[in-house]
């Protein structure tokens, strides 16, 4: 079972991460890639759930005995195969590893629109993430 002390500060760091997207981030795509200092800020934010997540799905499959899947995006089919997560979300969290990787490896060819995009509205997968780990754990939400 997952140390739900460790369970705990990922849930919090992540959420502070997207709490930290959402106050920085402009009503427009225009505005965003005008604004360096949101864009920095939203990549960064978005780098940081994004990996805490990935984390946590590890630190939970390894603290299960499982073994860990090798790409970052199939820790969360793996949850999904054990029911941890619902499968569509763990689709979503896959495609999200990516733009990770992306953010992590290709700074110079972000697509900031894209960014944007993703930062108006799929952070709530996150968010979801989140809640349904906390409810499998027993932690509430």
């Amino acid at each position: 079972m997952v140390d739900k002390t460790v369970l705990a500060g990922k849930l919090a760091a992540i959420r502070d991460a997207v709490d930290r997207i959402r106050a920085v981030l402009p009503a427009s795509p225009e505005s965003f890639v005008a604004d360096r200092t949101a864009r920095e800020v939203v990549t960064l934010n978005l780098f940081l759930a994004l990996q805490e997540s990935i984390a946590l799905a590890t630190h939970w499959l390894a603290d299960e005995g499982r073994d860990v899947p090798r790409t970052h995006g199939e820790v969360f089919a793996a949850l999904a195969d054990r029911s941890v997560i619902d499968r569509e979300l763990a689709g979503r969290l896959k495609a999200a590893a990516g733009l990770r990787n992306l953010i992590a490896h290709q700074y110079g060819v972000i697509d900031f629109r894209r960014i944007f995009e993703i930062a108006r509205t799929d952070v709530q997968d996150l968010l979801a993430f989140c809640q349904q780990l906390a409810v499998r754990a027993g932690i509430g939400s």
